[in-house]
């Protein structure tokens, strides 16, 4: 639980101007999240733990930003109609896809 607290101040804590920058344009936001990805693998986190965190950022997303364009719109419809093991489906996903960008 202790990376959810740290996931969650460090999101929550970032600056607007920077959030804007990664959110406005899709292939930012996709290049963020796999500097994240990157940084979580070095760590030795394994698939289903980058899963789980992903899960949180994407419900953390949907909860509290607007989507900026409209992949980003797709997305949150996407997660926002899924339940639990489809989302969880779609976070290995955008895993996957994060990784080959």
């Amino acid at each position: 639980m202790e990376i959810k607290k740290k996931l969650e101040s460090e999101v929550s804590n970032m600056g607007e101007e920077k959030k804007e920058q990664i959110l406005q344009n899709f292939n930012h936001f996709k290049g963020y999240l796999a500097e994240k990805v990157h940084k979580g693998e070095n760590l030795g986190m394994s698939d289903e733990q980058l899963a789980k965190t992903t899960e949180f950022i994407a419900n953390y997303l949907s909860r509290h930003e607007e989507p900026r364009n409209r992949e980003q719109y797709l997305l949150q419809e996407l997660w926002d109609s899924g339940s639990k093991e489809e989302q969880h489906s779609l976070a290995h996903m955008l895993l996957k896809m994060v990784r080959q960008a």
